[in-house]
């Protein structure tokens, strides 16, 4: 299946007869919360999930965005109407990363049909709604382990016997500047694979060749594992969705740099090279 939808065949699911659960996970980076937005006008039948309070745990040790508990996060997804055997698409703003982190976090718990709507809110032309809508409850349940997850050590020692992608911008890798974390650059052996290039200028994910061979030159070919880290866990689940869309797996680093550079122990490369 493949990970993402478009909002013509969102449309034509949503009309037939096992309609997916829709979830709005508006959020922006350092923004304005996203449920005045998701008040003003959502696409029908979409219940609001909030990613700093619902989708990532305390922030802390573990980074600014670390994981969830399993049992409290699948408590939400019930709360949301998800159920093991029933389709989720989830949506966003349109710049995607929120929605790939819903996304990430349900198949990593263990739910099989989950799509991402590709481009967003911007994407969907038919009608919107203020109506909040009360879904019954769901029965999913979490099986975390679905999909690969990397702590710092596995991080580390895949930038060295793998590929290991930093997908923040390029300027934020070569530390050139760090407008959120302790310290600018990357993780040694690390190479820049900003996010901003998986996704036209609408947003939309690039087809899915284009996109193979973005990473095959960056160097999944031959890599025996790939993995992905960004600043806090959330673009880098929005890279590990457009590796899928390529059809590579592909672990994540959920603590990212803000896990990483705030143990003054650990090295930190910085300029264009991975070392």
């Amino acid at each position: 299946m493949k990970p993402i939808i478009s909002a013509f065949e969102y449309a034509s699911e949503s009309a037939g007869p096992r309609p997916p659960v829709l979830l709005d996970v508006r959020w922006q980076l350092g923004g304005p919360h996203g449920r005045p937005d998701y008040e003003a006008g959502h696409i029908p039948g979409a219940v609001f999930v909030d990613l700093d309070a619902e989708l990532a745990g305390p922030p802390g040790s573990g980074g600014r965005h670390p994981l969830p508990d399993p049992e409290e996060f699948a408590a939400v997804m019930r709360r949301a109407g998800v159920s093991r055997h029933t389709p989720v698409v989830v949506y966003d703003g349109g710049q995607g990363w929120a929605a790939a982190r819903a996304w990430w976090l349900l198949r990593w718990t263990g739910h099989p049909d989950v799509r991402v709507l590709d481009g967003g809110l911007a994407a969907w032309d038919g009608e919107l709604s203020t109506e909040s809508p009360t879904p019954a409850e769901g029965d999913f349940r979490p099986e975390p382990g679905a999909l690969p997850l990397l702590d710092a050590e596995g991080a580390a020692a895949l930038a060295r016997s793998g590929l290991l992608l930093d997908a923040r911008a390029a300027e934020r890798y070569r530390g050139d500047v760090e407008p959120i974390d302790r310290v600018g650059g990357h993780i040694p052996g690390a190479v820049s694979a900003p996010t901003s290039e998986n996704t036209s200028g609408d947003g939309r994910f690039l087809p899915a060749e284009a996109l193979a061979a973005r990473f095959k030159e960056l160097g999944t070919d031959g890599a025996p594992e790939v993995g992905v880290y960004c600043g806090s866990g959330v673009s880098g689940a929005h890279e590990v969705l457009a590796l899928a869309v390529a059809g590579i797996p592909a672990a994540l680093y959920a603590g990212s740099w803000s896990e990483w550079s705030a143990d003054e122990s650990r090295p930190v490369a910085t300029g264009p090279d991975p070392q």
